[in-house]
């Protein structure tokens, strides 16, 4: 077996301490023997949610050797709270220990980089392998193969049940609902998201009529006893009591027939897509990647699609999906449709002449106009956030989950991570910034809101229920407040800076070279003043940068993919794995700055 590099892993520490644990505090001396896998996350970001799912068979198939532990760090001041952290603990099902470090001192002990990173500890208490992004528990599970039999041979594996202990299940009618939507009779029904169901109610937005899915996670259509989802979000009405439903954990759309109560597939394969699957075609053909909410806009079905950062849109008469908007790329980008950058866009409302977009990781409001331009109406960017009213231009949201439109021409949004219901108004003339007011404060993560006459209904997600509040005539005065991502920022040399994304093939794989090259890179900055050279797409993993000293600070946004298959030459058509991770690396110039950035990919850095 080839020698494998390893480095002593630092103790875990958080303030917060462990959850699911039933209140033991853990140690890694406590988990010596077990192969250990930190997951780095933090609940905002949906590719960490798309990790989740990845290592949820291998956590299966190797319980009594394989100990995952989810390392909570935040990137919003609300994802620091604890009860926060508790509560997307059961929100996304996450089944083992997690350390809550508000603080991110184990995010730093680890230099970690990226949301999500992974990081494998083997039994004897060294790290042998670190990975960024997505894609990657094909390469785990065949490391964590390799070290359970290493390690049996040592007498230094150690198998048996792990530190998991489920937390006590409360009953509640709904559990973490997303989305709701206003019945033709005046009911609602909204997606029981924890639950993997969809629920009607009745006009009072409390009685519970009919339940649609048994309550398991899966992918079946049928009656209400039979079908399931995964984790379903937005909801649309289409013609002929017919709801579309986001099915998001199922990368699908469905829809629910609510005469027959009768569920169908109607867009997506069930798998997630990748960079270089079709972006249009049959519906039932392509690939979709979370779908988080839903509109029927211009004669289409408009899809925010949170896992590529792009908003596509489906044709129910010719059964065609397309990307309507975005490139993939992560960050805050207005201009043409097919040159606008999202960030994971969460929440959709229409009206004949925009669809408005609740652009959650750009903490934004933003919208699609009819001439195909994308516009931010309020927003700067991916690191600034907080509760700010005023004009427009520089007033602040943190995370906002969902976006309705008002009879006035304003917009409320449910700004989610600071618990409120704000408003935006746009201005009367050209050239102005419009205007950003609170409507209401102390909800609980609200996550939509639906028009019902002269009082509007907010999913009050973390509190488990739908809330009825009267449109006040009046703002609500908050004190302002702002933040900025509180990540440490690298300090760079001005002049040349050598950009190096690590990427290793795992074992029994290689890079997949058989149509042209298998790696992508592409570098931006933010202001785009900070580099001088080094910007653009290219395929080569290693990159020589130049960043101008006269720019202060800022961040240098960096997504790299790399395709490796299986190396057996008898197999003819053998497996593919596609590796990709985005990252915003803040930077501030310093005499003093390093003149060479590693970012890991998969593997171990040897520099």
């Amino acid at each position: 077996m080839a020698t494998r590099a390893r480095v002593r892993a630092p103790e875990l520490i958080g303030r917060g301490g462990w959850l699911n644990t039933g209140d033991t505090q853990y140690t890694l001396a406590d988990l010596r023997g077990r192969i250990v896998i930190l997951d780095f996350w933090t609940f905002c970001c949906i590719n960490c949610l798309h990790v989740l799912d990845e290592l949820r068979e291998l956590e299966e198939k190797h319980r009594d050797t394989v100990v995952i532990i989810g390392v909570h760090s935040p990137k919003f001041v609300h994802e620091a709270e604890h009860q926060a952290v508790v509560d997307a603990v059961e929100r996304y099902q996450v089944h083992h220990p997690v350390l809550d470090d508000p603080e991110l001192a184990t995010w730093k002990q680890y230099a970690v980089r990226a949301w999500p990173t992974l990081v494998v500890i083997d039994p004897e208490g060294y790290v042998v392998a670190q990975h960024a992004g997505e894609g990657h528990a094909h390469a785990i599970e065949k490391l964590v193969e390799e070290l359970e039999a290493e390690h049996a041979a040592k007498g230094t594996l150690r198998r048996g049940d792990g530190p998991y202990v489920a937390p006590e299940p409360v009953a509640t009618h709904l559990r973490f609902p997303g989305k709701a939507l206003v019945l033709p009779d005046g009911g609602f029904l909204v997606s029981d998201t924890t639950r993997h169901q969809l629920v009607r109610l009745a006009a009072d937005a409390e009685t519970v009529l009919q339940r649609y899915g048994d309550g398991e996670r899966g992918l079946v259509d049928g009656g209400p006893e039979r079908a399931r989802f995964s984790e379903p979000q937005g909801l649309a009405l289409l013609p002929g009591a017919r709801v579309v439903v986001a099915d998001t954990v199922n990368h699908a759309l469905r829809v629910l027939d609510l005469e027959s109560a009768e569920t169908t597939t109607v867009a997506g394969t069930g798998r997630q897509w990748w960079q270089g699957s079709p972006t249009n075609g049959p519906a039932r053909d392509v690939d979709l990647s979370s779908p988080w909410d839903v509109a029927w806009w211009q004669g289409e079905v408009w899809i925010a699609m949170a896992g590529v950062h792009q908003l596509w849109a489906y044709d129910p008469e010719h059964g065609t999906v397309r990307v309507a908007a975005g490139t993939t790329n992560e960050g805050l980008v207005d201009g043409p449709v097919a040159e606008a950058w999202f960030a994971q866009p969460s929440g959709l409302a229409a009206t004949e002449e925009r669809l408005w977009v609740a652009d959650s990781e750009t903490s934004a409001l933003r919208y699609v106009d009819r001439e195909g331009a994308v516009h931010t109406a309020v927003g700067t960017g991916l690191f600034d956030f907080g509760h700010r009213d005023g004009a427009a231009g520089q007033a602040l949201l943190q995370h906002p989950l969902g976006v309705t439109a008002l009879p006035d021409g304003s917009v409320a949004v449910s700004d989610t991570y600071n618990h409120a219901l704000r408003r935006y108004t746009p201005p009367v003339q050209e050239g102005h910034s419009g205007e950003v007011t609170t409507l209401a404060t102390d909800l609980r993560e609200p996550s939509d809101a639906v028009l019902v006459g002269e009082d509007i209904v907010v999913v009050e997600s973390a509190r488990h229920r739908l809330t009825r509040l009267r449109l006040p005539d009046e703002a609500v005065r908050v004190d302002a407040v702002a933040h900025r991502t509180q990540r440490a920022a690298t300090e760079v040399a001005a002049g040349k800076l050598r950009l190096d994304v690590v990427f290793q093939a795992p074992a029994g794989q290689k890079l997949d070279t058989r149509y042209g090259p298998s790696t992508r890179l592409l570098v931006s900055s933010t202001p785009p003043e900070l580099l001088i050279s080094g910007e653009g797409a290219g395929t080569d993993l290693a990159r020589d940068l130049e960043i101008d000293p006269a720019v202060a600070e800022g961040v240098l946004h960096v997504s790299a993919m790399a395709a490796s298959c299986d190396d057996d030459p008898s197999n003819e058509y053998p497996a593919c794995h596609v590796h990709q991770q985005d990252w915003g690396v803040p930077v501030r110039v310093s005499a003093d700055g390093v003149t060479r950035l590693p970012l890991v990919l998969a593997g171990m850095d040897q520099e």
